[in-house]
């Protein structure tokens, strides 16, 4: 991988995503104008982008077109966001910063910030729909990519972790419940991010199982990495309130095992990810890329 740049890579990519988010935006400019401007507000300037890069790099691998894969990828964008607009309110985390700016409810108010998540959960959908998309794709792939994506939003995936991490806030936690928040939390997404990207991309069953098992390597290291992150008061990297987990005594890897475990674990984690992509040839160094990236945040 001497001479892949995993950072021109994500700075391009997210370019694609940026790009393409805006266009499908357009859409909704005859939603009321306060509405229109928090989905904006949630979606730009954006994070890291990291679900739908994930998704275009898993498709890329088995020579999927980014024309395919675009429409799911914004669409992954658009459901996490909703999520972060939702986790921010006082509800929920209360958290007053989101990548750096106020979260939405502190700019718009937690009413307009409640809509804005829910319009952006039924877009993404509706993204994932629209009559070009199904013609492009088969139509029992098209179906089953949403099944999945579904799958992963709700009771049993990102939605269900959500309910366990705020019921844990200010208890006595086991390393296994704080497996089961993450895994589906932030896990949840990022699976499936790579599971749709390989599907598009016609992946064989061997394939998308190599896929599948390093992005659940890669959804736990990337909120481990947060965890500690947050526990170390690195504000500044996380772009959300410093310390806030510990504010909340919220069931994390540092406040279960400690900083010096959690390193340790992210290192395994690394690894793991390594492993699954051996397989693959030079065009899965976006991968090994991506996993340096998530866990180089902590030494």
């Amino acid at each position: 991988m001497a001479n892949f740049n995993i950072h021109e890579y994500l700075k391009h990519r997210k370019s694609l995503i940026d790009r393409a988010l805006a266009r499908y935006l357009k859409a909704c400019a005859h939603h009321p104008q306060t509405l229109h401007n928090a989905i904006r507000y949630g979606l730009f300037p954006g994070g890291k982008r990291f679900r739908p890069i994930l998704l275009l790099a898993c498709g890329e691998i088995f020579g999927a077109k980014h024309r395919l894969l675009l429409p799911f990828a914004c669409a992954l964008e658009m459901i996490h966001t909703y999520s972060i607009i939702h986790d921010d309110l006082p509800a929920l985390d209360n958290d007053d910063l989101r990548r750096g700016e106020l979260a939405a409810h502190k700019a718009f108010g937690e009413g307009i910030a409640l809509l804005a998540g829910d319009a952006l959960l039924t877009e993404a959908f509706h993204l994932m729909t629209r009559p070009e998309v199904v013609r492009s794709l088969e139509s029992t792939l098209v179906l089953g990519l949403i099944h999945e994506i579904a799958h992963a939003a709700g009771t049993a995936g990102m939605v269900g972790g959500q309910v366990v991490d705020l019921e844990s806030e200010g208890k006595e936690v086991d390393i296994a419940t704080v497996d089961y928040i993450h895994v589906r939390k932030t896990g949840a997404l990022i699976h499936t991010a790579a599971r749709v990207g390989a599907k598009i991309g016609g992946a064989s069953g061997k394939d998308l199982r190599r896929v599948s098992r390093y992005a659940e390597f890669l959804g736990l290291a990337f909120q481990v990495t947060d965890d500690i992150l947050d526990a170390e008061g690195l504000s500044a990297t996380t772009g959300q309130s410093e310390g806030n987990d510990r504010e909340k005594r919220k069931a994390t890897y540092p406040s279960v095992v400690g900083v010096a475990a959690a390193k340790e674990r992210v290192h395994e984690l690394l690894e793991n990810c390594l492993k699954e992509v051996e397989g693959f040839g030079r065009e899965a160094d976006p991968l090994r890329g991506i996993a340096r990236y998530v866990t180089e945040r902590v030494h």
